[in-house]
């Protein structure tokens, strides 16, 4: 298990983490999700060891990471930026983490290569971003690690690729029982691939749960009615969102379905439809509710402070 306990990370003034709790169980896929500058990355270099906490504990197994060799050897990090031995080659660098990594697989290796099509002989600084982080995965899961942790994980892939390595990455935490944790700007790639899923903002977990029950725990009704009324109607209700056009209303509602269901038909409406939400959406609406949206965002330099 992964477990973070007051978990407090600072740059100069900049709090990047902020007393942040979590538990991660072994054996699943854990993604991150969250607005610019809300942590993640930073998370992924304390569980790695390469940041030091200013507060709390940061543990694997009931071990602490940072200057402790034994639980590092267990690890394969893959950094949004990845980086290479300079004038390097696959092979160079994968004797480099054979040194490092005592379970380092040169089969797996070997294997990986041939399913990527990437010449092991070839200077990395003449691959590509996409093919340098396929490089990066190969390494990575040719180590055979405990635990993975990959930022911005399909970041310049082509599709193919990014079902390529979705495929590999379940596949490994389904048959080994390793631990990964992932972050992307692309909800529907962590849709597709995490167990469980949690939500940062301003270095705080705000969100977390299994994706499915993330998915379920918010719902889109659109409803309308013969009589005239106003938003006002629906304020016994936990509303994320209303938008009123007409005689119909979209909401975006939490809490329990079937209850809420039952009052809202007790409102007489002449339609009522319970519609899904997709993780981009709930992601969204959570935001929101943190007074972070699309309307506080400065297309020439970012979110408003």
């Amino acid at each position: 298990m992964i477990k973070a306990t007051h978990l407090t990370k600072r740059f100069g003034e900049f709090t990047a983490i902020h007393n942040l709790d979590c538990a991660i169980p072994h054996g699943c896929i854990y993604g991150l999700v969250g607005s610019n500058g809300a942590g993640k990355s930073t998370f992924l270099r304390l569980a790695a060891g390469v940041y030091q906490a200013d507060e709390g504990t940061l543990t694997l197994s009931g071990q602490p990471v940072f200057e402790n060799p034994s639980v590092k050897s267990l690890i394969a990090f893959i950094p949004d930026d990845v980086y290479f031995l300079t004038n390097s080659n696959l092979d160079r660098m994968a004797a480099f983490y054979s040194a490092t990594q005592p379970n380092f697989d040169y089969p797996r290796y070997r294997e990986l290569t041939e399913l990527f099509r990437l010449d092991g002989k070839k200077a990395i600084s003449t691959l590509s971003k996409g093919m340098r982080r396929q490089a990066a995965m190969i390494l990575a899961l040719a180590s055979r690690p405990e635990y993975i942790f990959m930022d911005e994980t399909f970041d310049g892939l082509d599709p193919v690729m990014r079902g390529l390595i979705k495929s590999l990455l379940c596949s490994d935490v389904s048959e080994r029982k390793s631990t990964a944790i992932i972050t992307s700007h692309s909800l529907r790639e962590l849709e597709d691939t995490c167990d469980q899923l949690a939500m940062l903002h301003k270095g705080g977990i705000i969100l977390q749960n299994e994706v499915e029950n993330l998915k379920t725990s918010l719902y889109k009704v659109q409803i309308a009615f013969s009589y005239e009324y106003s938003e006002a109607l629906f304020a016994p209700f936990n509303v994320l969102h209303c938008s009123k056009s007409g005689s119909v209303s979209n909401l975006i509602l939490r809490g329990d379905e079937d209850r809420t269901r039952e009052k809202l038909r007790a409102l007489s409406p002449i339609l009522m439809e319970f519609l899904p939400l997709t993780l981009e959406e709930v992601f969204t609406y959570e935001m929101e509710t943190l007074g972070y949206s699309f309307h506080d965002v400065d297309l020439q330099g970012g979110p408003h402070v």
